[in-house]
């Protein structure tokens, strides 16, 4: 299946399906012209496994940030907001 019209969308959607699933690209037909082309989502990265975490947390520990309590985020974020807009803000 290399292409579909809108009005067999209906009709040949477990056909569609099949096409998708295979990898092919199927292009989509409205009144004699392609319109568009339908493609398979491309496959997602792998999930995060132990070894992957533990280098992240090594990389944190390399950064070496500051650690910041959520009060004074929330000031550092205020302060922000104050310079940016002003004092009308509520």
């Amino acid at each position: 299946m290399n292409y579909i019209t809108t009005t067999d969308l209906r009709t040949k959607s477990s056909q569609l399906v099949a096409s998708l699933q295979s990898g092919m690209e199927i292009s989509l037909i409205h009144r004699s012209k392609i319109v568009g082309v339908i493609k398979p989502v491309q496959k997602s990265a792998k999930p995060l496994t132990q070894e992957g975490i533990n280098d992240l947390t090594k990389l944190a520990r390399k950064l070496n940030l500051p650690k910041i309590s959520y009060k004074e985020r929330e000031k550092i974020y205020r302060k922000h907001l104050m310079e940016k807009y002003g004092k009308s803000l509520s």
